[in-house]
C-alpha cells in the first residue's frame, strides 16, 4: 500500500513537472525558455547519474565524455539521418563506450575509479582532437543542419522525463535492488547470487546512454562545436555536484538541485563567476555537514531541529 501511494506521488510530481515545462514552452520568453532548457538538461544528466552512482556509490567523472561523444555523433550524422535517429545514435555510441570503459575500470572503487574515469574522459577528448587534426585538417565542426528551437526543447524535455521514469521503474525492479545491494555491500551481494560485474556495467551504460542523448540534443545549440566545448569537464563536475547536493540516493533530489543550480547560474555566473563557484562550494560543504542526504532530505522537522539547536546555543552562557 505504501509503495502504491509513493508511486502515485511520484507520478503526480512528474505530471506537475511536465505541466510547468509545457506552460513555459507556450508562454515563456526566450530567456525563460533558455533557462528551462538548461534546467532540463541537468535534470536528465544528474538523475541518470544518480541512478547508477547514487545507488552503487561509484563516483563517476565520465559524464563529460559521454556528453561529448553524443554531441560529436549528432554533429557528424545529422545531415544524413532524422533528428531523433541522431539523438538515438548519440545514446548508443556513448553506451558502447561505457561498456568498454566499465569493463576496464569498474573493478575499482573510490578515488581510483573517480580518477580513472576522469582520465579516460581526457583521453577521449585528446584522441578526438588528434583525429580531427590529422584526418579532417581542422579542430571542430560547423553545424549546418539544425532543427527548430522548439524541437530541441521538447527533445530535452522528453529525455528529462524519460530519465525520471527510468529511475522510478529501476528503483522498483530487481535490477535496482541489485544496484542498491552493490552500494550497501558488494561482496555480500555476490554471495547472494548477484552478477555484480554485469549489473555495474549495465547501470554504467544506462547512465552513459542518457548523457550521450542529451549531448546529441544539446549540440545543435552551438553553431560550431569542438572537443574543448563538448568535452568540458565542468559539465561533468556540475552534474556530480547537482546530484550530491540534491541527494544522489533520492529520486527527486537531483531535480530540486538542478532547478536551484540553473537559477544560480543565470543569476551569478555571467556577472559574478567567482561568486557562483563559491556558492557551489558552500552548498556542497553545507550539505556534507548538515544534510548528508541532500536537499531532498529537508523536512519541516529538520528545520525545526536546526531552529531548536540554534536557540539552545544562543542561550548558553559564553565565557570569553
Amino acid at each position: 500500500m505504501k509503495d502504491r501511494s509513493s508511486l502515485r506521488r511520484d507520478a503526480l510530481t512528474l505530471l506537475a513537472l511536465l505541466g510547468v515545462t509545457l506552460v513555459v514552452a507556450r508562454w515563456g520568453s526566450e530567456f525563460v525558455l533558455s533557462l528551462t532548457l538548461t534546467c532540463l538538461m541537468y535534470i536528465a544528466l544528474s538523475s541518470s547519474w544518480a541512478l547508477f552512482c547514487g545507488t552503487t556509490r561509484y563516483l563517476s567523472l565520465a559524464t563529460a565524455a559521454f556528453f561529448g561523444i553524443g554531441a560529436y555523433t549528432s554533429a557528424i550524422v545529422l545531415a544524413q539521418v532524422w533528428w531523433l535517429s541522431a539523438v538515438a545514435l548519440g545514446a548508443l555510441f556513448a553506451a558502447a563506450v561505457a561498456v568498454v570503459m566499465g569493463a576496464a575500470v569498474l573493478h575499482l572503487r573510490g578515488t581510483y575509479f573517480a580518477v580513472l574515469t576522469f582520465g579516460m574522459t581526457e583521453l577521449i577528448r585528446h584522441a578526438i582532437t588528434y583525429f580531427e587534426k590529422q584526418v579532417t585538417g581542422t579542430v571542430g565542426r560547423v553545424l549546418v543542419v539544425v532543427p527548430e528551437d522548439d524541437t530541441v526543447y521538447f527533445t530535452v524535455l522528453g529525455l528529462a522525463v524519460l530519465a525520471l521514469v527510468t529511475a522510478i521503474v529501476v528503483r522498483r525492479s530487481r535490477f535496482g535492488l541489485a544496484l542498491v545491494g552493490i552500494g550497501a555491500d558488494e561482496q555480500r551481494a555476490q554471495t547472494l547470487g548477484v552478477n555484480t560485474r554485469l549489473v555495474k556495467i549495465g547501470g554504467f551504460a544506462l547512465t552513459a546512454a542518457f548523457a550521450g542523448a542529451v549531448g546529441a540534443a544539446m549540440s545543435v545549440r552551438w553553431t560550431y562545436i569542438d572537443p574543448t566545448t563538448v568535452f568540458n569537464p565542468f559539465i561533468g563536475f556540475q552534474t556530480v555536484l547537482i546530484a550530491l547536493i540534491g541527494g544522489a540516493a533520492t529520486l527527486w533530489g537531483p531535480l530540486i538541485a538542478a532547478i536551484v543550480f540553473s537559477l544560480l547560474a543565470e543569476t551569478l555566473r555571467l556577472q559574478l563567476p567567482q561568486l557562483y563557484m563559491m556558492s557551489l562550494g558552500l552548498l556542497l560543504i553545507l550539505c556534507v555537514l548538515y544534510l548528508p542526504g541532500g536537499l531532498a532530505s529537508v523536512r519541516w522537522h529538520t528545520v525545526g531541529t536546526w531552529w531548536r539547536t540554534s536557540g539552545r546555543w544562543s542561550k548558553e552562557p559564553h565565557h570569553g
